[in-house]
């Protein structure tokens, strides 16, 4: 079975991490932890006088940001899985729903589990859900896992 699992570093991210660490995967399991990285629209040259490298270092801050994103998914996941699992981690550019979407498709993933940032009606008609999208437009089958409220800091709830 191959899993796609796709974090960001929230909370939420953590909870899916939890949630496929907990179970029994089939012997010859796939886990892809994935994240997406999305730069951010860079300021008009009009607005302020930006350094020549400004992108180029946005990029690497992503990038590694993204990466040790990805690590400690993977790091959480062999921790609580041992080695029976091959566990990958990948990162990818591109905005978050067409990025899972697209590696879902190429790597042939029987299911994707992602993390739900818990909104409230408003507040996901005015961001939208990068959940629900994948839901709606995944061609295999979708766990959301659904954040529960905790307690303590989030160091203190780390495994």
């Amino acid at each position: 079975m191959k899993i796609l699992l796709a974090i960001d570093g929230s909370p939420c991210s953590d909870e899916a991490i939890d949630e496929v660490g907990r179970r029994p995967w089939p012997e010859s399991s796939e886990i892809k932890v994935l994240t997406a990285i999305e730069l951010p629209l860079p300021p008009t040259p009009e607005a302020w006088a930006i350094p020549p490298n400004y992108l180029e270092e946005l990029d690497r801050a992503a990038s590694e940001h993204a990466r040790s994103i990805v690590e400690r998914g993977v790091r959480r996941l062999k921790k609580g899985m041992g080695t029976a699992t091959v566990i990958k981690g990948e990162t990818l550019p591109g905005p978050p729903r067409v990025v899972i979407l697209d590696e879902a498709a190429s790597w042939g993933a029987d299911l994707i589990v992602v993390g739900s940032h818990g909104y409230r009606a408003w507040e996901r008609f005015l961001l939208g859900s990068i959940s629900q999208s994948i839901v709606s437009h995944a061609k295999c089958s979708v766990e959301v896992v659904r954040c529960q409220k905790r307690s303590g800091t989030p160091e203190e709830r780390k495994p």
